[in-house]
């Protein structure tokens, strides 16, 4: 499969508060190039996650998240967010541009090429992952100009 080239996204949730009036917990984020549109109406994406992972644990607790399609320039991002286990969740984000997604408070990256919000609509088990579904709610296209962030044979890639 790593002959198969894919783009790299940035999937990212907040914790649900646990006061039901207090603020969200903390951010967590996830690379995948394991990201693909399943549908469009309903708009539908899909992305595949680790069985057992704090995002597969953090996305079965909470149905809203945000994917960030990064952006050539975004490999540093994606290399902090792809290492398992050795940063906190608080250090990940820390000096990592980003805004609240309006609809689910999940941190949405600067400069990436285009934003989506959504909410689970399907989880699959699957192996050693879960495919989670999620029903599209919003879009941005913060920088469509920009050239994508691939990778490809474990690297990532320039597209010429």
């Amino acid at each position: 499969m790593s002959r198969l080239a894919g783009g790299v996204v940035l999937v990212t949730a907040q914790e649900p508060p646990l006061d039901p009036d207090g603020p969200g917990g903390e951010d967590a984020g996830m690379t995948a190039t394991s990201f693909m549109s399943v549908s469009l109406d309903p708009p539908l994406v899909l992305v595949s996650v680790r069985t057992g992972s704090r995002m597969d644990d953090l996305l079965e607790e909470q149905p809203l998240w945000a994917v960030s399609v990064l952006a050539e320039g975004q490999r540093q991002i994606a290399g902090r967010f792809a290492m398992r286990g050795r940063l906190s969740d608080r250090l990940l984000f820390q000096d990592v541009p980003h805004r609240r997604g309006a609809i689910t408070g999940a941190p949405l990256i600067d400069g990436s090429l285009a934003t989506l919000e959504c909410r689970t609509h399907q989880r699959v088990p699957t192996g050693d992952h879960t495919l989670v579904i999620g029903l599209v709610l919003e879009t941005g296209l913060p920088h469509p100009e920009a050239a994508p962030l691939s990778y490809f044979r474990g690297r990532y890639r320039h597209l010429a």
